[in-house]
């Protein structure tokens, strides 16, 4: 287990909300502006909207930023209480907030689960010694690929809070959903006043960038469906030619070039070409103005698009006609 500590490391906040019904699309506008105006704040690193998914029924959004200090600027500002303000007739209810400092971001698509906990001082030792118990156990379970464990926020947050994760949603509740982790709570049973929320990382490595030595935050959702987009259209066209000359069933067809689409998208075209031609806008440095470099980024996207639909259009059209 990783006791992280705040010293000279970056700083994120997990933010759960639960928002009302039919307002969804709504919300996600307004959580996009949010983050805009975060961006435009020192220190800033990345954020990142994760619509509810069956392991985790809360919208979750993520901040980072390098530091603490950054963080709770950003947290305590006037322009975020302004964006709440306004917000409020999208969300249901209060927001959870756990905030995190320093850490490591796993390379890998992994489902994360936040637990905090609030401890008095005096069952601190116990509170960590039933902890290094409780990863323990957890690590016996297949899929287990790691806890850390972060302290108290001074100004920011009074809770400890516990990350664990699992490779799959299955084994993290086959821990979930065992007897052996029943008999650890109950050994804790003085730590009970705790929540739990799950991150699914659908994703996962295909955008992964080293950022002085450590892993970057990922870009947002939207960038990346529009990221997978620029890599698939040429991935799939050049499948679909490649296999034509050998007249299978479109059933059949469909079911190989999937599969390999599925291989060649995760080890040459989004590592090789994707990650590469687009770094700057999934990506962009700290000190770069969003504005730009969204526009940037777009029109880089929109002429790579352009260019390989004409070069399919004249391939298929002039050169190769399919059968």
């Amino acid at each position: 287990m990783t006791t992280a500590q705040p010293a000279g490391a970056g700083a994120t906040v997990i933010i759960g909300q639960k928002v009302r019904a039919g307002q969804e699309r709504e919300f996600h506008s307004w959580q996009e502006e949010v983050n805009a105006a975060a961006a435009a704040y020192t220190g800033f690193l990345g954020a990142e909207i994760s619509p509810p998914t069956p392991v985790q029924p809360d919208w979750v959004v993520v901040y980072r930023f390098d530091s603490i200090a950054h963080l709770q600027a950003w947290i305590n500002s006037a322009t975020r209480q302004s964006f709440l303000n306004r917000g409020r007739a999208y969300l249901d209810g209060p927001a959870t907030q756990q905030v995190l400092s320093g850490g490591t971001q796993p390379p890998d698509p992994l489902v994360t689960v936040v637990v905090t906990h609030r401890v008095h001082p005096d069952h601190v030792d116990a509170f960590l010694a039933w902890q290094r118990h409780m990863t323990e156990q957890e690590s016996t379970f297949e899929g287990f690929r790691g806890t850390e464990l972060f302290r108290p926020v001074e100004g920011l947050q009074d809770e400890w809070t516990t990350l664990y994760r699992f490779d799959s949603a299955e084994h993290l509740d086959a821990w979930l959903t065992s007897g052996r982790r029943r008999e650890v709570l109950k050994e804790g049973a003085k730590f009970h006043d705790f929540r739990m929320r799950t991150i699914d990382n659908s994703f996962g490595s295909w955008f992964a960038f080293e950022e002085n030595g450590r892993q970057a935050p990922p870009p947002s959702e939207t960038k990346t469906s529009v990221a997978v987009w620029v890599g698939l259209y040429p991935t799939v066209v050049l499948l679909t030619l490649a296999l034509s000359p050998a007249h299978l069933p479109l059933w059949l067809n469909l079911l190989i070039g999937n599969l390999l689409s599925s291989f060649i998208m995760s080890f040459l075209t989004m590592p090789f070409y994707v990650n590469p031609l687009l770094k700057r806008w999934l990506r962009p440095p700290p000190d770069a103005p969003p504005g730009r470099t969204r526009l940037l980024g777009l029109g880089l996207v929109t002429g790579v698009m352009v260019f390989w639909a004409a070069v399919f259009f004249l391939v298929t059209t002039q050169i190769w006609h399919l059968p």
